[in-house]
């Protein structure tokens, strides 16, 4: 297995982009567009267990598009062959002082493109 092909990884760094300028936009429908349309996809959020590509699209129509703004750094992409890829990030956010975010991505090669199948978004306290 090859491990960060070039192309691979600027197409998952683009997909993982795309994520974000959505979550910065609060753009719900994107946002569930870049997520697995299966019953295996799996969300774990700060508050949240998502289990089905259903809940995760009510969770992200439901929620409040305050205090989503957020920076990020240390993002670490890893592509393993053509078609699976994790996307690693920390963030912080104003509206959750003293802690930094962390979320993991598992990316997957489907027939409609790259696709999240699942995820975890976590805070802890900053050191």
């Amino acid at each position: 297995m090859e491990v960060n092909l070039p192309d691979v990884k600027a197409e998952v760094e683009a997909a993982f982009m795309r994520y974000e300028a959505a979550l910065m936009a609060n753009d719900a429908d994107t946002l569930q567009a870049i997520f697995w349309n299966s019953p295996h996809t799996i969300r774990y959020g700060i508050g949240e267990n998502l289990y089905s590509w259903e809940e995760i699209g009510a969770f992200r129509h439901a929620r409040s598009p305050v205090g989503l703004q957020r920076t990020i750094f240390r993002t670490v992409i890893t592509t393993f062959g053509r078609d699976f890829a994790t996307a690693s990030t920390l963030f912080e956010r104003a509206s959750a002082p003293n802690k930094i975010g962390r979320q993991m991505q598992t990316w997957a090669r489907t027939a409609e493109g790259w696709r999240v199948v699942a995820a975890h978004v976590s805070l802890i306290e900053a050191a």
